[in-house]
């Protein structure tokens, strides 16, 4: 396959399946915190309403969503790319920054966390689903 068309259709793998893998655990993550009383978690205006209700444990799914969707979604372009295997990881983990960056536009939370959610959820975890990767690429699975 021509290594253009793959390295294109790697990152798109990458992006839909580190979205998936993000939703999923914002999804999820009402019925594991349970969010602040009267808060519809689906609902973005509700969300800005009750923020400062958010307790620190609130803020800990959304950054494994964030960190883990991006993760998934480097390592998944760093296993199916031809060339440029950590730039195009990278390359995930600053369009998954550029989403988070929005988020924190369209619903303003704690400054401690917007540092740490964009600091730490995107481009390191871009460069760990890469090193991931290559380790995967590199274990003999018959000895397994």
């Amino acid at each position: 396959m021509n290594p253009i068309l793959r390295n294109t259709l790697a990152v798109l793998a990458g992006l839909v399946i580190g979205n998936v893998v993000n939703m999923g655990i914002i999804t999820i993550s009402s019925s594991i915190i349970p969010p602040p009383e009267g808060m519809n978690p689906q609902d973005l205006e509700s969300l800005k309403e009750h923020m400062q209700l958010f307790e620190a444990k609130h803020f800990l799914m959304p950054f494994l969503a964030h960190a883990l969707g991006t993760l998934v979604g480097a390592f998944v372009v760093a296993l199916l790319a031809n060339t440029n295997k950590l730039r195009l990881a990278i390359f995930i983990g600053i369009l998954f920054f550029v989403g988070g960056l929005t988020m924190v536009f369209m619903l303003p939370s704690p400054i401690w966390f917007a540092a740490v959610d964009l600091i730490l959820a995107y481009i390191p975890m871009a460069w760990i689903g890469y090193k991931l990767a290559a380790i995967f690429k590199s274990v003999d699975v018959t000895m397994l």
